[in-house]
């Protein structure tokens, strides 16, 4: 059903079927990662900087893919067909890992990974606004994190579990298994409810009198999307290597403890994440984007402070659980808040990819900065200087980003919108 504003009220069979892709996906999308860092420590002895080099080799492989994936997914009427191949390609890549022995095919095998990889967001994030149109993105997109979030913490758990009895290697068994499902989840996204001028982010589905989308300069020209993407690159800069420092430090304990405890870091973050995604699929509309986002955004530099005041395990756990918050909001606001900054230019997947472009910088220089922190001067000055960077990333945010909700493309950022007009027997 469709409303006046031209967005869809998906099927209930619809509706489910995007639960159950973002639900079995979520396993699948990033790889090992962070399960990578305590098999690496547990099982091949490698120590902390080679841990976080092989980590940054991953992440600028996925940060040379992210643009053009997102333009990939802007042209493409075959979106379930991408997710399909990129879940065969990141599983295959993962498992072959027990069997390279040497840094560099293991670094290769994890480049591929992390590259294929950076389809999912963009492909899930365009289906579901062609599906269900601008209006309700917002509802959508905070639902699509909580089954994201779900399907995380019910892999963690089983992860945790499998691994206490038979070791960190279960974990591959358990992707396996989770990928089959994931490529039933988007069989399952009928192909015909995609609306996919939608879905690049045209305004209800119409597209511009010369049937040509926003120049690619708009991603240079929209001043809120240049500081969205450096606050990207600060939040990662400080996050990313914050749970595999705190797995390591959990596997020096105890091996198979270690990967237990690791999942339950996991677990107990992704169960908050849930109640975090649904907020801001209730009140992202009434509140704004931007209190939530800098909610989300002050969580990390406390975060960064209370890993260094103890090494019990128990603490650990129940720091971690912080990230639910912050790593929640981030992940549901995300795509929410380039979508109200892209609305109506057709640039939406692409501008996708460029801020997870620049938020690739952010993790990639993570990893190896942290690892190098912890071979010089251990742990705690690590996560310090991470918090440090989480806070200038904090006071940009607050000092300089403006609301999204309602922001107009033709107005805020110097550029012309175009006209738009329906097309004669095009699917709405």
């Amino acid at each position: 059903m469709r409303d006046v504003a031209g967005s869809v009220e998906a099927p209930v069979q619809i509706e489910r079927s995007l639960d159950a892709l973002n639900f079995f996906l979520a396993d699948v999308r990033d790889g090992l990662g962070p399960y990578l860092a305590v098999y690496l420590l547990t099982i091949r002895h490698w120590n902390e900087a080679e841990i976080g080099l092989v980590m940054t080799l991953a992440g600028l492989a996925a940060l040379l893919t992210q643009t053009p994936a997102g333009a990939l997914i802007d042209a493409t009427h075959a979106k379930r067909g991408v997710i399909a191949t990129a879940a065969v390609v990141v599983t295959a890549g993962s498992l072959l890992l027990p069997f390279l022995s040497s840094f560099w095919p293991v670094a290769m095998s994890q480049a591929v990974v992390h590259a294929t990889g950076s389809v999912f967001a963009p492909a899930i994030a365009a289906i579901t606004l062609g599906i269900v149109g601008h209006a309700q993105f917002a509802r959508r997109t905070g639902r699509n994190e909580a089954f994201n979030h779900a399907g995380n913490a019910f892999a963690a758990a089983a992860a945790g579990g499998a691994a206490y009895v038979w070791g960190p290697i279960v974990v591959f068994f358990l992707m396996a298994a989770m990928a089959l499902a994931s490529l039933i989840g988007v069989l399952m996204v009928p192909t015909h409810a995609i609306n996919h001028e939608q879905a690049r982010g045209f305004r209800d589905g119409r597209i511009a009198v010369d049937d040509q989308p926003s120049g690619l300069k708009i991603l240079l020209t929209c001043r809120p999307l240049l500081i969205f993407a450096a606050c990207a690159v600060l939040f990662h800069f400080a996050n990313a290597a914050m749970l595999p420092l705190v797995g390591q430090k959990l596997a020096l304990q105890d091996k198979n403890l270690g990967t237990s405890l690791m999942s339950a870091c996991i677990v107990a973050a992704q169960v908050i994440m849930v109640p975090m995604a649904m907020l801001v699929a209730r009140k992202a509309d009434t509140w704004g984007r931007k209190p939530l986002f800098l909610a989300g955004f002050l969580i990390l530099p406390i975060r960064g402070v209370l890993y260094t005041l103890s090494d019990n395990p128990y603490w650990l756990v129940a720091v971690q659980m912080l990230d639910g918050i912050g790593a929640g909001l981030y992940g549901a606001l995300f795509p929410l808040i380039v979508a109200d900054l892209m609305e109506g230019t057709g640039r939406f997947n692409v501008a996708q990819g460029a801020v997870t472009t620049a938020q690739g910088i952010g993790a990639s220089l993570s990893t190896t900065l942290a690892g190098i922190l912890v071979v010089k001067a251990g742990y705690s000055a690590a996560f310090l200087v991470l918090a440090g960077i989480a806070g200038a990333g904090l006071l940009l945010f607050w000092a300089m980003m403006p609301e999204t909700k309602g922001f107009a493309p033709g107005v805020t950022s110097g550029v012309v919108s175009h006209e738009v007009q329906a097309i004669p027997g095009r699917a709405r």
